[in-house]
C-alpha cells in the first residue's frame, strides 16, 4: 500500500526588493543572510529567437564567448583568478535570454564583482576565441547528427514551425549557419541586445538592497542604454488537419525514437497552472499515465514523458520515448491512446498526487541563494508578479478535475499532431504505416524532404 499525501508544503518565500537605475537595468534583491555566499545573475531578455535566420547559433555562441577573454584579460586569467577567489561564472543563452551568473563568498565580493563586470562589460570577441568555439560547435553538431534523440528533437521542431520560424530551427544553429558567423556578427548581437535596459541583475545573499545598489551603479552605471530590438515571429505552419509521420532512417538502431505533439502555448498563458496538473497528470512525473503504462506495464522503454516548453511565443507540447525498435508501432499506440484519453476525466486520486507532486517540489527549488537565483528568472523574462511563487501553492489547489479536463481538450488533440519517429526504416515502417494513423513522410537528419525515396 502507498504511503498517504502529506499536506501541501508551507513555503514562505522572503522578500524581493526591485530597483531600476538611471540607465533602465533592473536590480531584483533577495536577503538570505544565514551563509556568507552572494549569487549574481544577469538576464539579458534577447536568445535564441533573436539569431538572423542565416546566422542560428549565434546568440549561445556570444554568449559562450563571454568567459573566453575580456580586452584585458585572457580566459586564462578570468580562470586563474576565478580560482582564487573561490568563485564561480558561467554565461549561457535560451530561446527568451541571455544570461551571465557569478557564485561567490562575501569576502571576496570585490573583486569577483569587478571581474563579473569586466566580462559582461568589456568582452573581447577575440579572433581566435570566436574561431575556436566555432570548431567546438561544428564538432558538437556533427556528433549530434548521429544521436537520435537530437534528430528527433531537431526534426519535431522543423516539422511544427518550418525553418522560417526561429522556433524550427536548432537553438545551437547548423553547420552551416555556424560556419557563417563572423567576429562582427557576434559584436553586433551583443552591442544590439546586451543593454542596461534591457537586462536584471538578480542578486540573492548575505548583501543589502542599498548596498547592490550602490555597488551595481559603480560597476554598471556608465553600461548605456539603447533602443532593443523587438524579435518579429512569423506564423508558424498551420496544424495538418490529421496526423502526419514524420520518419527519419536511422539504419541498424536498436531503438527508436519517438516524438508526438503539436504547438502548444505562451507562458503568459492564463491556464499555466492548469495545464502543469494536467501534463503531471499525463507525462510529467514517474507516476504518470504515459510512464507506467510505457516503462513500467509495457516495458516499451527505460521512460516516457511529455512536457510543454511555455516561452514567449507559443513552444511546442511534446510526448517523448526512447523505444525499443521492435515496439515501435505498439509504443504508437499505446502514445496516442493516453494522449486521447487524458481529454477524459481524471480520477481524483490522480489529481490530488499529481498537486502534491508539483508542490512538494517548491521547497527544493529555495534551498540554495543559487537555486532561488534561478527561479526568479521566469519572473524577470516574462514579467511575471514579484509575488508569483508566494501564492503557488494556493494556485495549484485552485486546479479542479473540470479544469484539467477543460486544458486538456483544448491544448491537446492527438487528431491533428505531428509524429516523428527515428529508427531503422527498414524494420519499422511497415508496421508503422499499417496502423494507417495518416501520411507517412520521410525526412533527413535536418527535417528536410527526402523526395523519391522507395518504401524497404
Amino acid at each position: 500500500v502507498p504511503p498517504a499525501l502529506g499536506p501541501a508544503p508551507s513555503v514562505t518565500l522572503p522578500p524581493i526588493d526591485r530597483r531600476t537605475l538611471p540607465n533602465g537595468m533592473t536590480l531584483l534583491v533577495v536577503e538570505q543572510h544565514e551563509l556568507p555566499l552572494a549569487d549574481f545573475l544577469l538576464v539579458v531578455g534577447s536568445g535564441t529567437e533573436a539569431d538572423p535566420a542565416a546566422r542560428g547559433g549565434l546568440a549561445s555562441l556570444t554568449a559562450g564567448l563571454l568567459r573566453e577573454g575580456t580586452t584585458t584579460r585572457s580566459a586564462l586569467q578570468i580562470a586563474g583568478q576565478l580560482s582564487f577567489l573561490g568563485a564561480d561564472l558561467s554565461s549561457g543563452s535560451g530561446w527568451d535570454l541571455s544570461e551571465v551568473s557569478l557564485h561567490t563568498t562575501t569576502a571576496q565580493m570585490d573583486s569577483a564583482l569587478a571581474l563579473f563586470a569586466d566580462v559582461v562589460l568589456h568582452p573581447g570577441f577575440a579572433a581566435k576565441d570566436v574561431d575556436r568555439l566555432k570548431q567546438q560547435r561544428l564538432t558538437d553538431l556533427l556528433q549530434s547528427r548521429d544521436r537520435p534523440r537530437d534528430i528527433a528533437d531537431r526534426v519535431y521542431a522543423a516539422a511544427l514551425y518550418g525553418a522560417g520560424h526561429p522556433y524550427g530551427r536548432p537553438a545551437t544553429g547548423t553547420e552551416q549557419s555556424t560556419k557563417a558567423i563572423a567576429g562582427a556578427d557576434v559584436r553586433r548581437f551583443y552591442q544590439t541586445y546586451y543593454r542596461p535596459n534591457n537586462a536584471t541583475l538578480i542578486v540573492v545573499g548575505d548583501v543589502t538592497p542599498a548596498d547592490i545598489e550602490r555597488r551595481a551603479s559603480a560597476l554598471f552605471g556608465a553600461w548605456q542604454r539603447r533602443p532593443v530590438p523587438q524579435t518579429r515571429y512569423p506564423a508558424a505552419s498551420a496544424a495538418a488537419a490529421k496526423p502526419t509521420i514524420y520518419l527519419v532512417d536511422k539504419p541498424g538502431a536498436p531503438q527508436s525514437s519517438i516524438r508526438i505533439g503539436e504547438i502548444g502555448v505562451a507562458r503568459s498563458t492564463p491556464d499555466y497552472f492548469a495545464l502543469m496538473v494536467m501534463n503531471t497528470i499525463l507525462g510529467g512525473s514517474f507516476t504518470s499515465r504515459l510512464n507506467q503504462n510505457l516503462r513500467e506495464k509495457r516495458g516499451f522503454t527505460y521512460g516516457a514523458g511529455s512536457g510543454f516548453s511555455m516561452r514567449r511565443q507559443p513552444g511546442p507540447f511534446v510526448a517523448r520515448a526512447e523505444v525499443t525498435g521492435t515496439k515501435t508501432d505498439s509504443s504508437l499506440i499505446e502514445f496516442l491512446g493516453e494522449l486521447r484519453s487524458i481529454r477524459d476525466t481524471v480520477s481524483s486520486a490522480e489529481l490530488e498526487r499529481a498537486k502534491r507532486y508539483l508542490e512538494l517540489q517548491l521547497p527544493g527549488d529555495f534551498e540554495t541563494t543559487g537555486s532561488i537565483a534561478s527561479q526568479l528568472v521566469p519572473v524577470v523574462v516574462y514579467g511575471l508578479p514579484l509575488d508569483f511563487y508566494s501564492s503557488y501553492v494556493r494556485q495549484i489547489e485552485n486546479v479542479t478535475q473540470a479544469d484539467v479536463q477543460r486544458v486538456a481538450r483544448q491544448y491537446v488533440d492527438p487528431s491533428k499532431m505531428a509524429i516523428v519517429v527515428v529508427g531503422d526504416r527498414a524494420s519499422i515502417e511497415a508496421g508503422i504505416r499499417a496502423l494507417n494513423i495518416g501520411d507517412v513522410v520521410l525526412r533527413d537528419v535536418n527535417g528536410a524532404a527526402i523526395t523519391g525515396a522507395a518504401r524497404p
